[in-house]
C-alpha cells in the first residue's frame, strides 16, 4: 500500500506540475500587468471595507475564512520540511511562488465570485461552479467536487491533526488520543453551526494567532539582527547553486520550495474561491484582490518569519538525497514543527515547545474548519436539496473521523495523502482558470475603468453578455 500511495504521489507532483504552477503565475502576472503590485493599496483598502448580509459574509470574513485554510500547518512543519529537504535555498522559491501566486489567486476568488449562486439561503462557489457555468463541462466539475470532498473532507484535515498532536506530544507530553478527541469535540461544535459560525470564529482568532506568532518571530529577528544580511544571502546562494555546501539539494530547492508554497499559500489550489464566493461584494474584482493579498500574508509574513527563527538559530537538519544528512545539527530529531519548536527554544527554553505547540494548534484547526467549508460547499454542489442534509451530516463524520485518524498516525503518511490531495486539486483547477482567465481579465479592466473615473466599481453581467451569472444580472434581478 505505501508503495502504491508512494507511485500516485510522484505521479501528481512530477516536475510537470512544479513547472504548471510558476509558468501560470509567471502568465497571469504579466497579462493582468503585475496586479501583486500595483493593487497594493486597493487590497488593502477593501480588506476592511463591505459589510455582511443575510446571504454572505464581508470581505474581511472571507479573508479570514480563506487564511485561516491558507495558514495552517504549512507555515510551521512545512517550511520546515522544505528546508530539510530543499535546504535554505527553498525559502527563496516559495517567496517566488507566493509573488506569482497571488495573481493566480486573484483569478480564482474573482472566478468563484463571478459563478456563485444561492444554495440554503448563502451564497456558494467554487471551481466546480464555475467550471459548470465557465467551461459547460459537467463532468469536468464533477470531477472536481469529488477529489475536493475527498481531498478536504478526509485527506487534508489528517495532515494538520497529526502536526497538532505532535506537537502538543512533545511539548505537553499528551497522548495523541487524548489530543484526537478534543479536536473533535471542537471542531463539532463550529462546524455544526454552518458557514457563518465559521466565519466568526475565523475572524477573531485569525488575526490573533497570526500576529503572536508573528510578534515571536520579530522578537528572535531582533535579538539575531545582526545575521539578517548572512542568513539572506545564504537563502539566495542555497537557491541558486552559489553555495556548495547545498549543492546535492540544489535541484530539490526549486521542487520543494514550490511543494510546500503551494501547499501553505494554496495559490492555483482551488481552495480559497469557495471562501471568496461566499462574500458580499458590488464586483467580483474586489474579493479577487483581497484574496491576492491573502497569499502575501501567509508566505511573505508568517512563513518567512517561520523560515527566519530556523535559520537564524541553526536548528534544522538537511537530509541527503543520497542517504544520510548534508547538515545535522538536530540529532534524532524528525523534521517537522520540532526544528521550530526547538528554534523558539533556542532563546526562550522555558516557552518555545508550548508556544509553536500552541501556535500550531490554532493555525492547523481553523485550516481543518475551512476544509470543512470547502468540502460541504462542494457536497451541496453535486447533491439536490432532498439528499443534502444527509450527506453533510456523512461529511461531518468523515472530517471529524480524519482528524482523529490523523492525531494517532504517521507524519509521514499523513502527509504523502495529504500532498497527493493538494496535487490533484492543483492539476484541475490550474486548468480551468487558464481556460477563463480572459473572462477575468474583462472584469479587471471594467474595475480599472471605474476606478479611473472616481467610482466605486459595481458590476453588471448584462453590459458584457455574460452567460450563467444570474447574480451579477440586474436584469434578472428586476425580474425576479
Amino acid at each position: 500500500m505505501d508503495n502504491f500511495i508512494d507511485n500516485i504521489y510522484a505521479i501528481v507532483w512530477s516536475d510537470a506540475l512544479v513547472y504548471l504552477c510558476l509558468l501560470t503565475g509567471i502568465y497571469f502576472t504579466i497579462r493582468f500587468r503585475f496586479p501583486q503590485l500595483t493593487q497594493i493599496r486597493e487590497m488593502l483598502r477593501l480588506l476592511f471595507h463591505g459589510d455582511s448580509s443575510e446571504k454572505g459574509i464581508s470581505s474581511f470574513q472571507a479573508f479570514s475564512l480563506a487564511i485561516s485554510g491558507r495558514v495552517g500547518t504549512g507555515n510551521i512543519a512545512g517550511v520546515a520540511t522544505a528546508i530539510a529537504m530543499g535546504g535554505p535555498g527553498a525559502v527563496f522559491w516559495m517567496w517566488i511562488i507566493a509573488f506569482l501566486g497571488s495573481a493566480s489567486a486573484v483569478v480564482e476568488a474573482t472566478l468563484g465570485q463571478m459563478y456563485k449562486e444561492i444554495k440554503d439561503g448563502q451564497y456558494r462557489g467554487g471551481p466546480a461552479f464555475y467550471i459548470l457555468k465557465g467551461l459547460r463541462s459537467k463532468i469536468f466539475a464533477w470531477t472536481f467536487a469529488i477529489v475536493t470532498i475527498v481531498s478536504t473532507g478526509f485527506l487534508l484535515p489528517g495532515v494538520q491533526s497529526n502536526s497538532i498532536s505532535v506537537a502538543v506530544k512533545s511539548a505537553f507530553n499528551i497522548s495523541p488520543v487524548i489530543t484526537g478527541l478534543f479536536l473533535m469535540a471542537l471542531l463539532a461544535i463550529i462546524i455544526i453551526g454552518g458557514v457563518k459560525r465559521i466565519s466568526r470564529v475565523a475572524e477573531y482568532v485569525v488575526p490573533f494567532m497570526a500576529g503572536a506568532y508573528i510578534l515571536m518571530a520579530l522578537v528572535i529577528i531582533g535579538l539575531n539582527f545582526t545575521q539578517i544580511p548572512a542568513v539572506f544571502a545564504l537563502i539566495f546562494k542555497a537557491a541558486f547553486n552559489l553555495e556548495s555546501t547545498f549543492g546535492a539539494v540544489a535541484g530539490m530547492a526549486i521542487s520543494w520550495g514550490v511543494k510546500r508554497g503551494i501547499y501553505s499559500n494554496e495559490a492555483g489550489q482551488g481552495t480559497a474561491p469557495h471562501a471568496a464566493a461566499a462574500a458580499e461584494v458590488s464586483h467580483p474584482i474586489k474579493q479577487g484582490l483581497v484574496q491576492g493579498f491573502s497569499v502575501y500574508v501567509d508566505t511573505m509574513f508568517v512563513c518567512t518569519a517561520t523560515a527566519l527563527m530556523i535559520l537564524f538559530t541553526g536548528q534544522y537538519n538537511i537530509e541527503n538525497p543520497s542517504g544520510g544528512f548534508i547538515v545535522q545539527n538536530l540529532p534524532a530529531t524528525e523534521m517537522g514543527p520540532a526544528f521550530t519548536q526547538q528554534a523558539v527554544s533556542h532563546h526562550f527554553p522555558a516557552l518555545g515547545a508550548g508556544f509553536v505547540a500552541l501556535a500550531l494548534t490554532f493555525f492547523a484547526f481553523t485550516t481543518i474548519m475551512a476544509y470543512y467549508y470547502i468540502a460541504e460547499t462542494n457536497v451541496s454542489f453535486v447533491s439536490q436539496k432532498a439528499q443534502r442534509t444527509l450527506l453533510i451530516w456523512i461529511l461531518r463524520i468523515l472530517i471529524l473521523g480524519s482528524v482523529y485518524l490523523g492525531c494517532i498516525s504517521t507524519a509521514k503518511s499523513a502527509w504523502t495523502l495529504g500532498d497527493i490531495g493538494v496535487g490533484l486539486m492543483a492539476w484541475l483547477n490550474l486548468i480551468a482558470i487558464i481556460l477563463l482567465h480572459k473572462k477575468v481579465l474583462v472584469l479587471y479592466n471594467d474595475y480599472c475603468h471605474q476606478k479611473k473615473a472616481k467610482q466605486d466599481p459595481v458590476f453588471d453581467s448584462d453590459r458584457f453578455n455574460f452567460h450563467h451569472m444570474e447574480l451579477w444580472s440586474k436584469k434578472s434581478n428586476q425580474e425576479q
